[in-house]
């Protein structure tokens, strides 16, 4: 979303923010938090009120979970912008978000007692309340059509998320593809330092688990560094102590990534989830770095095998490993992958292609929101 605010900012639009900080809810109890989750008339004013103000031509939804709720798609729906939704994750079609649940990709939701299997299963930070409160949320806006009814456009971020999205139920018709991106190049990479490099949340629907399995079978063969946080950073330090070839980094500023990136050989990017995007992907690509990707979810699309990385079998770290092998063995193959991540970053993933995306939505959904008024 601040991406999208610069971007738009910076070819001279003008760009009203609003939010809400998730801090604020240690200020409500339950019940309360429960129920504007599910609707939110202070968000609906406060927003409807903001809109008669200023009168933008789109509003831009990126999250309403959970103090602003689906109640403001109706406060925009009603006010005469245009309404375009960035879906970051598959929230419309599951409580927690992932379709990811104990360890497996899990679709129970898109199913009869739908959101009410992620109650039993405490789907959303654990907690049956919170789930409840989510579920209930999809739930009521499901039977109402909020989503169908009030938003002009979607915009997904991936041809995988596409079909995810679409088999939640959502018009095709509405949905657009547009990728996250990098607004400023941050040039090609050296490659000095030659390892392999993981960056991202430290938890076990990211593959973190694969990844040091793989790393045991390859004896030392190849340095690895591991750069993130998450609940399994304690097993990654251990991990580093007793092999001397796995350094763990731990939490870095973005400029800090970038210059990991910039001095790797390649990125592995195990995750075991449907991950909708994978920035950490395209954030490669910018410095020119291959990505050796499991072919799950959205980095199946991203990463071209053989051209741009390696693809390797999700939660199967013989797999991996054998991608890393194949990758080290061929340094003649690897200066031609790096060229290639270079140039996919240039075609698809800088400033001018996500504003020319965005702007085209904009003017497309304007154009329906019109003629459904005028009609």
């Amino acid at each position: 979303m601040e991406a999208d605010v610069r971007l738009l900012r910076s070819r001279g639009h003008r760009v009203i923010e609003y939010r809400r900080h998730n801090e604020e809810v240690e200020s409500y109890g339950r019940l309360t938090v429960g129920t504007r989750t599910v609707w939110s008339r202070e968000a609906y004013r406060s927003l409807a009120a903001l809109l008669e103000r200023t009168r933008p031509d789109v509003v831009h939804v990126h999250n309403t979970l959970p103090l602003i709720s689906p109640a403001a798609l109706w406060a925009a729906k009603r006010s005469a912008a245009a309404v375009v939704m960035t879906l970051h994750n598959y929230r419309l079609g599951c409580t927690n978000g992932l379709f990811f649940r104990q360890g497996h990709i899990c679709r129970d939701c898109l199913a009869w007692p739908g959101p009410l299997q992620a109650v039993i299963h405490r789907c959303y930070r654990s907690s049956r309340m919170a789930s409840s409160a989510v579920a209930a949320m999809l739930y009521f806006h499901r039977a109402i059509g909020t989503w169908r009814r009030t938003v002009d456009r979607f915009l997904v971020l991936s041809e995988f998320q596409r079909r995810q999205i679409e088999a939640v139920g959502l018009p095709a018709k509405k949905l657009r593809l547009r990728p996250n991106f990098i607004g400023t190049d941050p040039g090609p990479g050296s490659g000095t330092r030659g390892n392999a490099l993981f960056v991202g949340r430290l938890s076990p629907e990211k593959g973190v688990g694969t990844l040091l399995e793989a790393w045991r079978g390859l004896r030392g063969a190849h340095p690895l560094r591991v750069v993130g946080d998450g609940p399994l950073a304690g097993e990654l330090r251990a991990a580093a102590e007793r092999d001397k070839t796995i350094e763990f980094v731990g939490r870095l500023p973005p400029e800090g990534v970038l210059d990991e990136m910039k001095q790797a050989a390649c990125l592995i990017f195990p995750s075991e989830c449907f991950e909708t995007f994978g920035m950490a992907i395209i954030e490669a690509y910018s410095v020119g770095l291959p990505v050796l990707a499991a072919e799950i979810g959205s980095a199946g699309d991203l990463v071209v095998d053989g051209r741009t990385g390696f693809h390797f079998a999700p939660g199967d770290a013989k797999s991996l490993r054998d991608a890393v092998s194949k990758f080290f063995a061929r340094p003649d193959g690897r200066a031609a992958m790096a060229l290639a991540c270079r140039e996919e970053y240039r075609r698809r993933y800088g400033a001018d292609s996500a504003y020319e995306t965005l702007v085209a939505t904009y003017e497309e959904a304007k154009g329906l929101h019109a003629r459904s008024w005028s009609g």
